[in-house]
């Protein structure tokens, strides 16, 4: 494994993000938008949620995400019975040293799986709210720092489905992106009995990337150029949802920043140091459109939440082209 030293420069360390993209999608077929959404939420320092019905490679897109990298990877399978200490740890007694002793729970890990989340009580799925917004666990008074990079990438059914919580706005309000990975075109699931057919695709998947490269690509993509009328452009967006009529509750301030972060990321994935509008408008719904709570009268009508933040992004004006502040390639940050 190459090891870069912090004058690296930003085409080698983007390289890693295309040996793990190739990793992903050769477990994953026909789903690239997926996997692109998957990978700028990690380089954002996000946290992904992927809701879909069962068997549509919803845990396989996260273990396969998981094991491309070469970092700690912990596994939570959540049911009604799962405790939150079995999410953030324990303090046990020792009789021997007569002191208590931390055991750290499943969340002391950089990739945590979270595998039908919406299966567990409120209760627990509130134990991953200090951890995903502050990267950090609070156990009987002492704060617990979680290593670096940290993602959370959680699975769930939808909740028409038995045995299922809805999530709490707190808790989807920490989730950068939602993306549904959906039904795969009749060639690719061909395809995945051909290939997968007789063993499991992880059994051969090696990782194509070390921890300290990622950790090495998030403080590059901290650096892309944003200009103002861009910033403007997302403040406009977000606040179009507090005030839409088939809305009961908009996108927070929280949602503002992920929503920057993200297209920030997408841009470095795109090969530039600078965001452009499209780079918005691309991200626009699956950052947001998680948060929204659409009205009663909208949910009769059958307007989703998608479909407000469509019509919003039709409705807001876009920034001028001699607005945007655009920025040469290499006039902001090296190596794009």
């Amino acid at each position: 494994m190459t090891t870069y030293d912090d004058r690296a420069s930003l085409a080698d360390l983007t390289s890693t993000v295309e040996r793990v993209r190739q990793s992903v999608e050769s477990v994953i077929e026909g789903k690239p938008e997926v996997v692109r959404l998957a990978l700028t939420v990690l380089l954002a320092e996000g946290h992904l949620l992927i809701e879909d019905v069962p068997g549509v490679g919803k845990t396989m897109l996260a273990k396969t995400l998981a094991k491309s990298i070469d970092c700690s990877v912990q596994r939570i399978q959540f049911t009604p019975d799962l405790l939150p200490s079995d999410i953030t740890g324990v303090s046990i007694y020792d009789q021997q040293r007569r002191e208590f002793e931390f055991k750290p729970g499943a969340i002391f890990a950089q990739i945590v799986i979270g595998d039908e989340i919406n299966r567990a009580s409120p209760k627990t799925q509130s134990a991953l709210l200090e951890s995903m917004e502050e990267r950090q666990v609070t156990i009987d008074g002492t704060t617990y720092t979680l290593p670096s990079p940290f993602m959370v990438v959680a699975t769930q059914n939808p909740v028409e489905m038995e045995g299922t919580y809805p999530l709490p706005e707190a808790q989807r309000d920490r989730f950068m992106a939602r993306v549904s990975v959906g039904y795969p075109s009749p060639e690719a699931e061909l395809k995945m009995l051909d290939v997968h057919g007789g063993i499991s695709p992880l059994d051969d998947l090696t990782s194509v990337a070390h921890s300290h490269e990622i950790v090495k690509l998030i403080e590059a993509v901290r650096e892309v150029y944003v200009a103002e009328p861009v910033r403007r452009y997302v403040v406009d967006l977000v606040s179009a949802t507090r005030t839409h009529p088939d809305l009961r509750l908009g996108a927070s301030p929280r949602a503002t920043l992920h929503l920057l972060r993200a297209v920030k990321a997408s841009a470095a994935l795109a090969g530039r140091d600078y965001v452009l509008p499209d780079d918005v408008q691309a991200l626009a719904a699956p950052v947001l459109a998680h948060r929204l709570l659409p009205t009663a009268q909208a949910q009769l009508n059958r307007r989703t939440a998608e479909q407000v933040v469509g019509e919003i992004l039709q409705r807001t004006p876009v920034p001028a082209a001699h607005a945007r502040g655009e920025m040469p390639p290499g006039a902001g940050i090296r190596g794009f």
